[in-house]
């Protein structure tokens, strides 16, 4: 299966849209011949316990067999494609880190290449930290590089990965620092208080231009890209050079990062456990993660060819 690749969120808690045993809105029919099938995974395409149904593989393969392409398009970083690895059949391109990479998985996550980078520029990212600290005190920080994450002593551990390195973000940021070479993917930043929404509008207003910032999680936890990176402009740049137009794309997603996605794509779904801002930007929805929504519609696409 050739595919592409989106990072990362949990469980929504957000307004559900519709409930497992409602049909797709007919007003919201799905393209007719689609191209190509965007969709994000946490929350989206995986169960909230991680797993890819049977009925969701079973989809993606029928999919690919009838000409559409699948990209995955994720917040999750390189090493975290695990989740899907067994079904993109050892070879396939993901976007990952909100846009921020796309990754060739040919060889194996142990080898996997970085294609595309599109860096968050250290001076950018050290000036976000300052305007970050003084706007919302509090605020602990993060540095995800194509090496690794490295975070400050006050930042959440990662369940999924230790931390190559902890030190002030300061330091992690600096020009000399031991992984200077290495670009930024995103920064992340924590607050232990604020709810995720008033913490997301605070730092964007802070922040303004000189950054993208987004978030995926429950919790306030907010990354943030360079300037014009996003899942949806990393995904328009892939589907020109394949010769894809927005019209002849589905998207699939359930979260604030996949606002600017949904709304590029021709058709777009809000998955039944969507936040409401993912609600408001999708041309329809369907039903929730658990209940393999995305699989209803590729089901459904595929009957109507």
């Amino acid at each position: 299966m050739r595919s592409l690749a989106r990072p990362c969120a949990s469980v929504r808690e957000n307004g559900s849209v519709t409930s497992a045993t409602e049909p797709l809105p007919a007003e919201h029919p799905a393209p007719i011949v689609p191209r190509l099938i965007a969709t994000d995974l946490d929350g989206t395409l995986l169960r909230d316990d991680k797993s890819v149904s049977d009925r969701t593989v079973a989809a993606l393969a029928a999919a690919e067999e009838a000409g559409i392409e699948v990209f995955f398009v994720t917040g999750r970083p390189a090493r975290w494609m695990d989740v899907v690895s067994d079904h993109v059949q050892g070879h396939g391109l993901a976007i990952c880190g909100n846009g921020a990479a796309v990754v060739d998985l040919h060889d194996g996550l142990a080898e996997h290449r970085f294609v595309k980078v599109r860096p968050l520029e250290r001076t950018a990212a050290l000036a976000v930290v300052e305007i970050l600290r003084a706007a919302v005190p509090g605020t602990s920080f993060a540095v995800e590089q194509t090496g690794g994450l490295h975070h400050e002593l006050a930042y959440p551990p990662m369940l999924m990965d230790a931390a190559s390195s902890i030190a002030p973000a300061e330091k992690l940021l600096a020009h000399d620092a031991d992984t200077a070479g290495e670009p930024i993917l995103k920064v992340l930043a924590h607050h232990p208080e604020l709810p995720p929404d008033d913490f997301l509008v605070l730092a964007r207003k802070a922040v303004g231009a000189r950054a993208e910032i987004t978030r995926s999680s429950p919790t306030a936890l907010l990354e943030i890209s360079g300037p014009g990176v996003s899942k949806a402009s990393t995904l328009e740049l892939c589907c020109a050079e394949r010769g894809i137009l927005p019209s002849e794309v589905v998207a699939f997603g359930d979260m604030p990062n996949d606002v600017e996605m949904l709304s590029w794509a021709g058709t777009s779904y809000a998955m039944g456990n969507a936040h409401p801002d993912v609600v408001a930007a999708a041309s329809g929805h369907t039903v929730a993660n658990n209940d393999d929504g995305v699989a209803v519609v590729i089901e459904r696409i595929l009957a109507a060819l």
